[in-house]
């Protein structure tokens, strides 16, 4: 193959079970080729992929074709339209791991994809398996902090074969949301400190309409009365931040806003309560709820969702500096509750109580969802598969719980109950910031209520006065195994189900007005 010049790349998702010939949108008949490779008893798994070469006389090139399976189940009458998609995500991002594993020669080549019917999830898929996070200089890493481009560097451009843009460029817009949170989450902390993050958000915003970045200091924070925020940023020399991102694209523009709670620790070294060393590097990412609300919603902007969306997030680093929080301290809150810090490692829910507070007392929404990387409790838990909720609303629950399954980005709801109380209310203050070992994740959970106003139902028990839900992101935060769109290392999770929730919340709030 010349170096000189490229291949054209084609993406044929194929039916095992059809032995039906048909022409795709790509001109190419998928079935008529998959029959002529050798097939074993059963029909191939979903994303089973063969590449082909076929010679061309245009100069010499050889055009590449990857043909890849959907599985036996997709045409089967019983399959859901979000397990079809999901399918349609396993074959394509399959076909794009091989050709990427195909090596320089189809570099910077145009990939045009069959997209089965499916073109946002085909696109979501393309773009998530084409993506690839280094910092080795030969060649240069586009993640460089020296590099004069923000964008994701894209090894391949992508063309659906449908001629559907719109939907098509939609899903990309879906998959680069992720892929901004992967590249936040793998930056290493000394690349993105707090100041460093802010800045990093204002860049990505420019140019989108409706948006508005606003950064807090400490004088603000103290003046707020946030004690239980500041008191983790106090062992470290890096100044901390309050991050706001306002994104007012409602026809109302007075309409109350859905709130993003995100947890935005850049580093943890679990201060004096130390962490152990090996794996420690992996708190890099401890930020990853700020980077999934962040990524969230300048997606939600690009997309021209009308609503009204602010996120808000702390950020500071928990290091064990010499003014750093003792265990057995004890700080207030900005809603005056005093909490016991037994363990300076259970920072998250410090930063957030004071962040969950405030967006409910400045904002007064009907709607708050914070996401952090809270509790290994959870990655034992739930392991990588599902992120876990705790709510205290139904109705919230099955719009995030079908957001997840649209997008294969799947949630799992949690108890939030107040028999888990004792753990966390035996101390000399009115909160502890740990609850033992036991349900490590429902007495986090149970801490965050404190500090979310109206959270409870009304007086009939009726309907709860602030639909709030917590999502616990420690588990799914990276992937230990290669899946079928998603390489090893941070995920993103759950950007995309995050940007569905939203998109889909639109619908119930168009009731309200």
């Amino acid at each position: 193959m010349s170096s000189l010049v490229k291949p054209a790349v084609y993406v044929v998702p194929v039916d095992p079970t059809s032995s039906s010939s048909s022409t795709s949108d790509l001109g190419i008949d998928g079935a008529k080729l998959w029959s002529t490779l050798p097939q074993g008893a059963k029909p191939a798994k979903a994303g089973t992929t063969h590449i082909l070469y076929k010679p061309s006389q245009n100069n010499g090139k050889s055009d590449i074709t990857a043909l890849t399976s959907l599985g036996p189940s997709f045409s089967k009458p019983h399959t859901s339209v979000d397990a079809r998609r999901e399918l349609v995500r396993t074959a394509v991002g399959k076909a794009v791991q091989q050709i990427k594993g195909l090596g320089e020669g189809v570099n910077g080549t145009e990939v045009l994809v069959d997209v089965s019917g499916e073109t946002q999830a085909a696109a979501v898929a393309a773009y998530l398996a084409a993506y690839s996070f280094n910092l080795k200089t030969d060649p240069p890493s586009p993640y460089s902090p020296s590099s004069s481009s923000l964008n994701s560097p894209e090894k391949f451009s992508f063309k659906a074969g449908d001629g559907k843009s719109g939907e098509w460029d939609e899903g990309k817009v879906y998959a680069d949301a992720q892929n901004l949170a992967r590249t936040l989450m793998e930056l290493p902390a000394n690349m993105l400190t707090p100041t460093l993050f802010v800045e990093r958000i204002r860049k990505e915003s420019e140019g989108l309409n409706g948006v508005e970045v606003i950064a807090r200091d400490r004088e603000w924070a103290e003046k707020k009365g946030m004690h239980s925020f500041l008191s983790v940023s106090n062992g470290t020399s890096e100044p901390p931040k309050f991050l706001e991102i306002h994104y007012r694209g409602a026809t109302i523009k007075s309409e109350t806003p859905l709130i993003l709670v995100g947890k935005g620790i850049t580093f943890d070294s679990g201060g004096i309560s130390l962490k152990p060393s090996a794996g420690m590097k992996l708190m890099r990412a401890d930020m990853g709820g700020a980077a999934t609300v962040c990524a969230t919603v300048l997606a939600v902007a690009k997309l021209k969702i009308p609503i009204n969306l602010t996120v808000v997030t702390p950020l500071t680093e928990n290091m064990p500096g010499p003014s750093a929080s003792k265990p057995g301290d004890i700080v207030y809150a900005m809603n005056g509750m005093s909490i016991e810090i037994d363990n300076t490692d259970a920072e998250g829910r410090l930063v957030l109580a004071d962040a969950l507070y405030y967006a409910c007392k400045e904002y007064k929404p009907d709607t708050i969802v914070d996401v952090a990387t809270l509790t290994g409790a959870m990655d034992i838990a739930l392991g990588e598969i599902y992120t876990g909720v705790f709510t205290n609303s139904d109705s919230l629950w099955a719009e995030l719980n079908g957001a997840g399954e649209r997008e294969h980005d799947r949630f799992w709801r949690m108890p939030l109950s107040e028999d888990y109380a004792p753990q966390i209310r035996g101390s000399n203050a009115d909160l502890c910031n740990t609850g033992g070992k036991p349900a490590g994740s429902c007495t986090a959970a149970l801490f965050l209520k404190s500090f979310v106003p109206d959270v409870d139902a009304d007086a009939e028990g009726e309907q709860e006065k602030l639909r709030w839900a917590h999502v616990d992101m420690a588990g799914t935060m990276e992937a230990t195994r290669k899946g079928p769109y998603q390489e090893l290392g941070m995920t993103g999770r759950p950007t995309r189900a995050l940007i569905e929730f939203v998109r889909s919340s639109v619908q119930r709030r168009e009731g309200q007005y």
